[in-house]
């Protein structure tokens, strides 16, 4: 892909061209692309933000494909550093250990392995294990930290690769990342040729009908090119000559399902957890356009509310932060439209300190600058992580500051 942004006609799934817009969001740039002091002067492009339903599948996807260099070539996000997440993958590999029960010594591939933390634990019941993540310092941190990780994207070529170099896995794993791939269709016929006889693909994803219910909407953003529901997934994998034969539901990332998929008349029976949230989503109306015209007009209407309110406390002269630096920060600002509003940004990860938030360059702090900077007001963006910031901060609140909530309501906190 040469160019920085194209748009797809097809269905990511199913191939159809019946696709009709469901969502339009502001348009943002890359989310992550947050900059240092010599990139200050950098124009950073705008690309579309609009979400469609496949009206043959019902699978929701983005409608532009930002090129993967533009997004992961200077990637700074680990996994290590996401809030619960380390302790959620101890207990995803020791859940699928128990329950699946693979030989030790066998293999386990992670797809877009990040810096190794799930493969980590694998390592640890006794796996052989490789990790595949195209991002640089993901990959190097990986590979320090004696998880050999591969510097690349998941291919059909690299998968024949591994296979005749390594053998077949009986555990291949994708986490957080199926909804980052466009080629989906190369990349389960990949799987197919690496996965072992009695092997399972296992891979958690965010939940579309998660984020319909609990309006998760700063997890839509450009890497996240398909927003998954079960029902459609079950189709896909089927066309594949492979049978999704478990889903979990889990609090990761806001809302997620953990799916485990085995070749077709695999020894493994379907659990009847999958028609259960497949129920769930028609009762949910995930096929429909309705209940995405419901977010929209709630969008627009949160967005007066919160407009209105730090537009009022600028004109006084107030001094207000915003907590959290993060991808789906940067869909929120450009979405709500309250750049200008924000004097600066402040993030409890090291990695963001003293960069500039992409488009709007707004600066990143630690959470010491608070105290020292003393705001008047914080705007929450991180807002899923609310309590644990606030509770952290009382001391703020104790001395007359005021945290702002944005989602699910416009609310202010006072101490």
């Amino acid at each position: 892909m040469n160019k920085a942004v194209f748009r797809r006609n097809t269905c990511r799934l199913c191939d159809s061209k019946k696709l009709e817009v469901a969502l339009q969001l502001n348009a943002t740039p890359s989310g992550d692309a947050y900059v240092g002091l010599d990139k200050l002067n950098t124009n950073q492009e705008l690309y579309p933000l609009d979400l469609v339903l496949c009206k043959d599948c019902a699978h929701v996807q983005l409608y532009d494909v930002v090129n993967p260099d533009l997004l992961y070539g200077n990637y700074i996000y680990t996994t290590s550093i996401s809030l619960g997440l380390v302790e959620h993958f101890k207990e995803y590999a020791n859940d699928i250990i128990a329950s699946f029960k693979p030989p030790k010594g066998s293999l386990t591939i992670d797809i877009g392995s990040n810096d190794g933390t799930l493969l980590k634990f694998f390592k640890s019941h006794g796996m052989k294990v490789l990790g595949i993540d195209p991002a640089p310092t993901a990959s190097k941190n990986a590979n320090e930290a004696g998880i050999e990780t591969l510097q690349r994207g998941f291919t059909l070529e690299l998968a024949r690769k591994i296979r005749n170099e390594r053998g077949r896995a009986m555990v291949i794993t994708a986490n957080n990342v199926f909804a980052n791939i466009d080629n989906l269709q190369e990349v389960i016929e990949g799987i197919g040729e690496l996965l072992a006889l009695g092997g399972i693909f296992v891979f958690e994803t965010g939940y579309l009908l998660d984020l319909v219910e609990k309006r998760i909407i700063d997890n839509i953003y450009h890497e996240h090119i398909s927003y998954y529901a079960v029902k459609p997934l079950k189709k896909f994998f089927d066309r594949y000559g492979m049978e999704l034969i478990d889903v979990t539901r889990t609090e990761s990332k806001g809302g997620s399902f953990r799916a485990v998929v085995q070749s077709k008349g695999g020894q493994y029976g379907v659990a009847p957890s999958v028609s259960q949230v497949v129920n769930l989503e028609t009762k949910g109306g995930l096929d429909k356009l309705n209940i995405f015209n419901d977010i929209a007009n709630e969008i627009n209407d949160k967005k007066i509310k919160l407009r209105n309110l730090v537009c009022g406390l600028k004109k006084r002269g107030k001094v207000i932060a915003g907590y959290g630096a993060s991808v789906g920060v940067t869909t929120l600002i450009y979405l709500f439209d309250i750049a200008s509003e924000i004097d600066f940004f402040i993030d409890d990860n090291p990695a963001r300190h003293n960069l500039f938030s992409p488009g709007h360059h707004i600066p990143v702090f630690s959470s010491d600058v608070l105290y020292e900077r003393k705001p008047d007001y914080v705007v929450v963006l991180a807002w899923r992580y609310a309590e644990p910031i606030i509770k952290k901060h009382q001391a703020f609140l104790d001395s007359g500051g005021q945290f702002i909530l944005l989602l699910p309501k416009v609310t202010i906190i006072k101490g």
